[in-house]
């Protein structure tokens, strides 16, 4: 098949979603299709054979490009490579093209809900009636869910919500793939990783993540100030990892100078894809407490390499952890949080088991297995699109006019 990805940011800006449409597009080729990326074009991007950049703005929203959606290269190049199926990946904007371009040729529309947008409101500056805007919000985004031919969900969780939204097209899941070397870091830099964080301290945790209000960090560092003390009962000490950059670094920064986090959390930046898996590795266990993930891609990398995880029950969230099993759920509560990451750490056996049972979720989600579903779902979705064409010509005498 030849496959269409359409996105409003992409590599180099790092993201769950620009991760997530690389990972399906590699695991695509590999099956033997044609799959381009329309991304926005970045100051220093780097030129690849399968990623064709189109024009962005100069100024940014929550750190990415805007991208600019008026160039006539979506279209020109859509016909030129004739493209199957439209994979698009937001639904605003390249959604808006992609729709246009549906209306236009006749090539169906793949759609994944990869973000809780209610989430991200507060970027709009100046905004003031909150309500009327979600209201809006909900309004456009099922009118757009409804006009495209197949919706992908990361997670069950996820396609209930929609149904929910009476959204009436047709959701299937589809994860997030995992690609086979994430489950084998390389154990020499891990340790490496590991010496140079971890200093005096007996643990050493991290997560993954946008340093952004959505990602209720906030609570995590509350968290973290809980453990210390927890901790401290047993004589033990422990470092965390905040691997990521954004908006809320420099708050975030000094509210660990104001809970006396300081000598605890190190804040990391950004780190490179094939880096991740042994910072994940150089860990003891991921911490999460986001309430507004799709599917917590971050949450399956960390398994990969045995990470257990203690995170907030949430959507997105729930598909993946099972509480007690690969890792720990705790409703709201700060100190609850902080006590799961305890007893997980001063356990050893149960560390250890949990460890076993984080790799074999992971497993469950390898690249080639979603990249077949993904296959299944394109050729439904054009199956049904030639047959309403088919449909649609007129007949005569039984000849077509």
């Amino acid at each position: 098949m030849r496959i269409a990805m359409f996105t409003n940011n992409y590599k180099p800006y790092i993201g769950g979603v620009p991760i997530s449409i690389e990972h399906l597009a590699e695991a695509l080729r590999a099956r033997g299709h044609k799959v381009w990326i329309f991304a926005p074009s970045y100051k220093n991007e780097m030129e690849e054979e399968y990623v064709i950049r189109y024009p962005s703005f100069p100024f940014q929203v929550a750190g990415a490009p805007v991208p600019d959606i008026l160039t006539g290269i979506f279209l020109k190049k859509v016909r030129e490579l004739e493209i199957d199926v439209i994979h698009v990946h937001h639904p605003a904007l390249v959604g808006n093209v992609a729709l246009h371009i549906r209306r236009k040729l006749g090539i169906p529309v793949v759609f994944t809900y990869h973000t809780r947008y209610m989430e991200y409101l507060h970027y709009i500056r100046g905004l003031k009636n909150f309500e009327e805007c979600t209201g809006f919000l909900d309004r456009y985004l099922r009118r757009f869910c409804n006009d495209c031919d197949l919706l992908v969900a990361p997670t069950p969780g996820i396609r209930s919500y929609l149904y929910g939204k009476e959204v009436i097209r047709p959701v299937e899941v589809l994860p997030t793939g995992i690609p086979a070397e994430a489950f084998l870091p390389d154990e020499k830099r891990a340790a490496e990783i590991r010496k140079r964080y971890i200093g005096d301290a007996d643990y050493l945790f991290c997560t993954v993540s946008r340093l952004a209000a959505e990602k209720n960090l906030v609570f995590q560092m509350q968290g973290l100030a809980h453990l210390g003390r927890l901790l401290k009962k047993r004589g033990k000490t422990f470092r965390h990892l905040f691997i990521g950059d954004g908006p809320a670094k420099e708050s975030l920064v000094r509210m660990a100078e104001e809970l006396g986090l300081s000598e605890h959390v190190i804040f990391v930046g950004n780190v490179e894809n094939h880096e991740m898996k042994n910072y994940q590795a150089a860990c003891d266990a991921f911490l999460f407490t986001s309430k507004s993930e799709t599917q917590g891609i971050v949450l399956l990398e960390a398994m990969a390499v045995g990470n257990p995880v203690v995170a907030l029950d949430a959507s997105g969230v729930r598909d993946i952890v099972a509480d007690g099993e690969n890792g720990f759920l705790t409703d709201g509560d700060a100190a609850d949080w902080a006590g799961r990451v305890a007893e997980l750490a001063v356990n050893e056996a149960l560390w250890q088991q949990m460890r076993e049972n984080a790799v074999r979720t992971a497993m469950q989600y390898t690249e080639d297995e979603i990249a077949r579903r993904a296959e299944q779902y394109y050729k439904k979705v054009c199956r049904k699109m030639s047959e309403e064409i088919i449909q649609a010509v007129p007949v005569q005498h039984g000849g077509v006019v």
